[in-house]
């Protein structure tokens, strides 16, 4: 019964892992047939090539930009870019004048804009607050059923500004969605618009513009201090207002303090995006405002960077722009995918050698986790625009060592139950329970660094990192659902289970003596018979090698010995024959 219920278990599995692969194939099919993919992976820009842009700065007060604020600026420019959907793109500086932007294909016009305007920090005060998803259906108001404006609005703050549009929006938005994060750089200063708070997790609807960030003065972070001096131990981000802003901002402190949450807030935007939204806990007279949260050294910084650099009042203008070939990418893809072609020839030729028969199953999970691999990266530069750089397809190669390990430990715990004396059956259940946690272990320890080193590298390490914690998650799905269960369906077939010298699993030979004889010779695979025989023939010929080097006393006393013997056994004969 238990080894039914294997072979069921076994059968399930691979129909699972059929049914995973059919179905990413046929979600590529349908992003083929629509014209979003054409089935291919999308390349980075060292492999496909693309477009070079260099920008130089230009200020509106005509005045020379600081090394501090073109470094800003890179950085405003990357989350741009990054943030409308360009992936592999490469951003840095050149010289103290100009800004190099490197991206895979032709850009769009809305990318170009997005590249050479100049940052856009807002002011907005909080109307009202709701979940970060959008509303479900059955729970929404109709158009109809939205109450329209009652008046005309009087503050940045006054419920009238709430449109049954704005409203509806409001219901619809789901600040989950990728397209949420989108830079928005146009939103209406005279309207109450929709915006999302993705650190806190909150969707807003904002009343107008009421303060520009060309109006901040300064901005700084430090630790809170009490009105005696002394420190509180908190982050915080201090922010000075020019005089125009300073008096905007008192009376929007004045008009939101004391009001109910979340009315007492202001949010902060750059691009669109909400950057914090705190509430107004006293009035502001000196245009001297300071924001507290839950802040850590390096979030205060952030925050404070960009509300100094986030209105910077630069903007680009595109100096020379050229097209980056492909060819010596082309030429490294090519030696990447030959070098890739060698490791597996490699890993197979060793596989075969050691193990025989049970190398096709190791190559065949190979072949299926680089088929998973494939489909996911086909489908991630379909929905988030993922591209493939040459880092990446090493990350690929590297897993395929990686991957050969799990199997390899799998099979030496399959032979170390059947030298316990376990019939391969059972040494193949009993393996697989010492041998998963292993395994299991190995991978998430691949993924962790995987996942360290995508967050803490920049540029093209980044993809390395990627494919490499994504193939040890396909390794992990293969060797559950494909390598055990096949091992198990094999166990119960007379090729492997009889022990054949092919099958990797003779009894006979499961490592009792090393791979490496030394001095060139490994150990021979032979039938135990055989080895019997040429071992009692070496014992005859060391027999008659010792009787030759006897001295004469020990061939005398060994005469004895046989006429003792023979004189024995002649007298016991005749007493048979009386009997």
């Amino acid at each position: 019964m238990a080894s039914k219920n294997s072979q069921s278990r076994a059968r399930r599995a691979l129909a699972w892992l059929t049914a995973i692969i059919v179905g990413l194939g046929v979600i590529m099919g349908i992003g083929i047939a629509t014209n979003n993919s054409n089935g291919l992976p999308l390349l980075a820009l060292d492999l496909e090539g693309g477009t070079q842009m260099v920008l130089s700065p230009e200020t509106t007060t005509g005045e020379a930009v600081t090394a501090e604020q073109m470094n800003q600026a890179v950085e405003i420019i990357r989350q741009r870019v990054d943030g409308s959907g360009v992936s592999e793109a490469e951003i840095n500086t050149q010289g103290d004048d100009n800004v190099v932007v490197s991206m895979p294909g032709t850009p769009d016009a809305q990318t170009r804009e997005l590249i050479q305007a100049s940052a856009n920090m807002e002011f907005r005060s909080v109307l009202t607050a709701g979940s970060f998803q959008a509303t479900p259906e059955e729970e929404r108001l109709d158009v109809s059923e939205i109450p329209e404006p009652e008046a005309t609005p009087e503050n940045g703050s006054d419920p009238n500004w709430i449109t049954t549009e704005v409203y509806d929006e409001f219901q619809r938005t789901d600040c989950a969605a990728p397209e949420a994060s989108q830079i928005r750089d146009d939103l209406p200063a005279d309207e109450a618009v929709v915006a999302c708070d993705f650190d806190t997790q909150v969707k807003y609807i904002l009343g107008p513009l009421e303060i520009s960030g060309d109006q901040i003065e300064s901005a700084d972070h430090g630790m809170a201090s009490t009105p005696t001096g002394v420190s509180a131990n908190q982050w915080v981000v201090n922010i000075r207002f020019e005089s125009e802003g300073a008096e905007k901002f008192r009376e929007i402190t004045q008009r939101l303090t004391g009001m109910t949450s979340p009315q007492d807030q202001f949010a902060i935007l750059l691009d669109g995006q909400i950057v914090s939204a705190p509430a107004s806990q006293a009035v502001i007279l000196d245009g001297q405002a300071q924001i507290s949260g839950n802040f850590d050294e390096e979030s205060a910084a952030q925050l404070a960077e960009q509300l100094q650099y986030g209105s910077l009042p630069i903007s680009f203008e595109v100096e020379s722009e050229q097209q980056i070939s492909a060819t010596l990418g082309q030429d490294q893809l090519f030696w990447g995918l030959v070098a890739g072609l060698i490791g597996l020839a490699l890993v197979a030729v060793y596989q075969f050698f050691q193990y025989r028969a049970l190398g096709l199953v190791t190559l065949t999970s190979i072949l299926i986790m680089g088929i998973l691999t494939y489909q996911a990266i086909v489908l991630l530069g379909w929905s988030d625009n993922y591209r493939l750089s040459l880092a990446g397809i090493a990350g690929i190669i590297v897993s395929i060592g990686l991957t050969a390990d799990s199997f390899i430990v799998y099979f030496e715990r399959i032979k170390d139950e059947m030298r316990n004396g376990r019939p391969f059956e059972a040494a193949v259940n009993y393996g697989w329970d010492r041998a998963k946690r292993t395994i299991t272990v190995s991978k998430l320890v691949n993924i962790l660094a995987s996942v360290v080193l995508f967050f803490v590298a920049v540029g093209n390490v980044r993809g390395f990192a990627f494919t490499l914690g994504l193939t040890s998650i396909a390794d992990l799905i293969v060797v559950y659902m494909f390598t055990h269960p096949v091992m198990q369906l094999l166990a119960k077939t007379r090729f492997f289970a009889s022990g054949h010298p092919m099958s990797g699993m003779d009894p006979s030979l499961l490592g009792q003596k090393p791979l490496y004889q030394g001095a060139g010779r490994i150990r021979e695979f032979r039938p135990e018979e055989e080895v019997v025989e040429v071992r009692s023939k070496k014992n005859k010929r060391s027999g008659k090698e010792a009787a030759r080097r006897q001295t004469i006393a020990e061939r005398r006393a060994a005469e004895r010995a046989a006429a003792l013997q023979s004189s024995s056994t002649s007298d016991r004969e005749p007493a048979q024959e009386d009997s």
